[in-house]
């Protein structure tokens, strides 16, 4: 589960202090996060399909946060995605 320390540590990588905890390159990077732990889950409990439902949601949220981080600023997009490693 994502932790809050697990959190601030995300926040403070990508954030631009602290305390930023709304930016979207913080968004994107806590949602990377808890898609990776519920992906983990997945390969234990294949048959939880409520769970993969919010899990879809999640994936749907991030792809709407990076096309909008993408127009808004390319190179911070490139910098999220390449220290995520979301795309090869």
């Amino acid at each position: 589960m994502a932790t809050a320390a697990k959190n601030l540590e995300l926040i403070k990588k990508f954030g631009k202090s602290a305390t930023d905890s709304g930016s979207v390159s913080v968004q994107v990077a806590v949602l990377t996060e808890r898609i990776n732990e519920l992906s983990s889950h997945f390969e234990k409990n294949t048959k939880d399909h409520s769970s993969k439902r919010g899990l879809l949601k999640m994936i749907g949220k991030r792809r709407s946060l990076l096309k909008y981080l993408n127009m808004r600023s390319e190179t911070e997009y490139q910098k999220v995605i390449t220290e995520l490693g979301l795309r090869k």
